[in-house]
This record gives C-alpha cells, sequence and structure tokens, in this order.
C-alpha cells in the first residue's frame, strides 16, 4: 500500500514510521498517552486546567437543553448568522477590521480544520509553501496533502524574530502560500505591524497567499500587542485569518473556529470545508457568539493568570539549570537542556516523562527532517513546556524536574 502524501509530510513532525509503514499519533498525542501511563505531569500538550468561563458553558447547555438558541440538528454549513455577526463585530471592536458576516466569515470546526481548508484550498499541486519553522504541526502534513512542497525559515533564539530577508529569499515564483503564525506555536512571538506588513508584501510580489494562524490572539503578555494580518494595507487581496475560541476562552474541546477574508477568498475555503467536516456544533457557536459579545472580563483575566504561570515556570526551569526563553504569547515556554545534557531534547524528553514524572514536546518535532538531522541546530535541543496549568500542578512538576536533573 503506498504511503499517503500527509503521513509522508508528517514525517516532518515526527508522526510517520517509515519502518513499520504505519501511521502514528501525533507527538501531542504520544506525549499524552507516554504521561499518563508513567503517571507523569503533562507539560506537553497545551490545554489548560481550567474548563472556561461557566457562563458560557451554561448557554451551550441551554442551547442544547431548551428552545433558547439553535437546534440540535445541522447547522448552515458557513456558520450560525450569529455566530458569524459576532466574530465580525469582535474583529471591528478590537482591531477596527471592517468584515461582511454573510460573505467574509466562515466558520470552521476548531481552527485547525480551516488551516487544513485554507492550504488545501491556495496551495498548488507542485508549488512550494514557506512557513517559519517550528510550527504547528499540521502544517506540514495538510501541504503535502495538497501536493505542495514545505519549505522554512528557521525563527532563532533567543528573540524568535521572523527573518524577513530569510523569507524573501525563500520565496520564489514557485511559492504558492506563505503559512504565518502569530502569535506564535510554539515559541510565544508576536511578529510586530512592520513585520506582519513586509510578510504581505512579499506575498503580493509574489502572487501567494498568506494563511495567518492567530489561535492566541488573545494570550499575549506585557507590553506586546497582536496585529491581525487584515489590519495591514492591501492583505485583502492575499490573506486569510483563522482563529478560534478554543485558546481565547480555555475551551479547547469545541472546536469552534473561524477563517475571514476577503469575499473571493472565504468563498474559495468554503469550497473544501464544505466537504470536511460539512458543518458541526450549533450549541457551541450559539455560547462561543454571546462570549465574543462581551467577554465579560475573562480575556483581561486569563492573560494575568498566564502571566503569572509563566514567570513561575520561567522561575522553576532555570533553577533546575535549563536555559528557558520568556515568551511574549501562548501557552508555552521554550527551553535550551544543552546546559544539563549533550542528548537531542528527543531523547531527554523520553528520559523525563519516564524518570522524572514530567512531559515535554521536543521542539525538533515541529520541525523537517533536514532540521532533525542536523547537530548544528539549536531547535534540536530545546522542549516545550505547557503553563497553562493550575500553580499547584505546576509546582509539582518544577519540583520533580529539579530533582530529578540534580
Amino acid at each position: 500500500m503506498p504511503t499517503p502524501p500527509w503521513a509522508r509530510a508528517a514525517a516532518g513532525a515526527n508522526t510517520y514510521d517509515h519502518t513499520a509503514e504505519a501511521v502514528l499519533p501525533t507527538v501531542y498525542e504520544r506525549t499524552t498517552a507516554a504521561a499518563m501511563s508513567a503517571g507523569s505531569i503533562n507539560l506537553g500538550q497545551g490545554f489548560p486546567d481550567g474548563e472556561g468561563p461557566l457562563w458560557m458553558r451554561a448557554a451551550a447547555a441551554e442551547a442544547i437543553t431548551t428552545d433558547a438558541g439553535p437546534t440540535n440538528q445541522y447547522p448552515p454549513g458557513i456558520g450560525l448568522p450569529v455566530f458569524r455577526e459576532a466574530v465580525a463585530a469582535h474583529q471591528q471592536t478590537h482591531y477596527g477590521v471592517e468584515l461582511d458576516p454573510d460573505r467574509q466569515v466562515l466558520f470552521t470546526t476548531g481552527a485547525t480544520e480551516g488551516i487544513a481548508a485554507s492550504i488545501l484550498s491556495f496551495a498548488e499541486p507542485g508549488s512550494e509553501v514557506v512557513a517559519f519553522e517550528p510550527w504547528y504541526d499540521s502544517y506540514g502534513a495538510m501541504v503535502a496533502l495538497a501536493g505542495a512542497e514545505l519549505r522554512t525559515v528557521p525563527l532563532e533564539a533567543p528573540d524568535f524574530r521572523p527573518d524577513i530577508v530569510g523569507l524573501r529569499a525563500a520565496v520564489s515564483e514557485r511559492t504558492s502560500m506563505i503559512l504565518l503564525n502569530s502569535p506564535h506555536n510554539p515559541t510565544g512571538a508576536v511578529f510586530t505591524a512592520d513585520e506582519m506588513a513586509e510578510i504581505v508584501t512579499i506575498a503580493r510580489q509574489a502572487g501567494a497567499v498568506v494563511m495567518s494562524d492567530e489561535v492566541y490572539e488573545h494570550l499575549t503578555f506585557d507590553v506586546s500587542a497582536h496585529t491581525p494580518v487584515l489590519s495591514i494595507p492591501g492583505s485583502e487581496d492575499v490573506a486569510v485569518a483563522v482563529s478560534s475560541v478554543g485558546k481565547s476562552f480555555s475551551l479547547t474541546g469545541w472546536k469552534v473556529g473561524w477563517v475571514t477574508g476577503s469575499p473571493a477568498l472565504v468563498n474559495c475555503v468554503r469550497g473544501v470545508k464544505q466537504f470536511l467536516s460539512f458543518t458541526s456544533a450549533p450549541a457551541y457557536q450559539w455560547a462561543t457568539a454571546q462570549g465574543l459579545q462581551d467577554d465579560r472580563g475573562f480575556f483581561a483575566q486569563n492573560q494575568e493568570q498566564l502571566q503569572s504561570a509563566r514567570e513561575m515556570v520561567m522561575s522553576g526551569l532555570a533553577a533546575a539549570g535549563l536555559r528557558p526563553h520568556r515568551p511574549a504569547a501562548g501557552y508555552f515556554i521554550l527551553a535550551d537542556i544543552s546546559p544539563v545534557t549533550d542528548k537531542s531534547a528527543a531523547d531527554f524528553a523520553a528520559e523525563l516523562v519516564e524518570h522524572a514524572g514530567v512531559g515535554a514536546i521536543p521542539v525538533s518535532a515541529l520541525t523537517l527532517p533536514s532540521t532533525q538531522q542536523d547537530p548544528g541546530s539549536a531547535l534540536n535541543y530545546m522542549l516545550r513546556f505547557a503553563f497553562c496549568k493550575n500553580e499547584p500542578v505546576l509546582e509539582r512538576a518544577l519540583t520533580r524536574l529539579s530533582s530529578w536533573i540534580r
């Protein structure tokens, strides 16, 4: 049986076993399973310990059990009108981006479906797609499923700023898409308005489409501010944005996402999305609309809690002898393990979950095979730790980590 193209791409994220000719679970699933099996604390997969705002969960329950909201039957494929209107109003309120909810907002079953549908829409077979590395692992798999080839531009520690010169050099007449992720997973970098504008300019000059993954838009810290791609002049012809309720409201299991952009580009994504999940989650769409209309202070409260957790984990990792890099956004801290071991992050992570009782993700799992095979790449010696957990959980994990290393 031939290897499917998405499985070949998944090899870039360490999710394909070439010898066994079998598709393996993602690195996130494997880390979570290993942590559960060993009784370890899972700081690998990025889901919070909290359950999201009670009032939003109550709204979803009410929609399911009463006639207050939508029925439990198929909602419109593009999303409930109230949901699309709420997304459009949210973009206007927070960023000054005006969208027609009927033509420029598309519901997706989580951001991952939005990413998949966008890449399948615009990544032409035989073309190249350029992304910053490391990346969210679905990017490579979907690029290969589209029949395209992934090229990467590395983000370098300690600041992980996008290399605009390197991006310009990587883009060619073969480039059909540029994949952008800001705030960035896993580095926590927040791209500036000037950097975003440069990327849009490069895309316009190349005739490429930008897909901007913005799911961490409300998880920025300190003085960092999110710049949506659609707020950049000239982006309307070349860019679509993807976001979701999962990270913004700590409701990752709801799988409520959206794609926004020009009517023409959104319609292209819709053409693919309608043959993926078709539609889903009417009650969650209903509740999400209420949250987007008024977050009731949750965004600020969540940012404050995450920022406090970030500082705790930064201090704990440093005390254990690692070299952590402070993220400007998101759920994760990248830590250089080279001060305490000569092992690769992949090998060290396997020992960590088994012997120290802490699960973490090797950043090399989010890179191309060529990067994984490069002994000089700093990404091969970094672990990703999730800090979106309750403080007692983080305290126990850091104590275990420090005790085992020392």
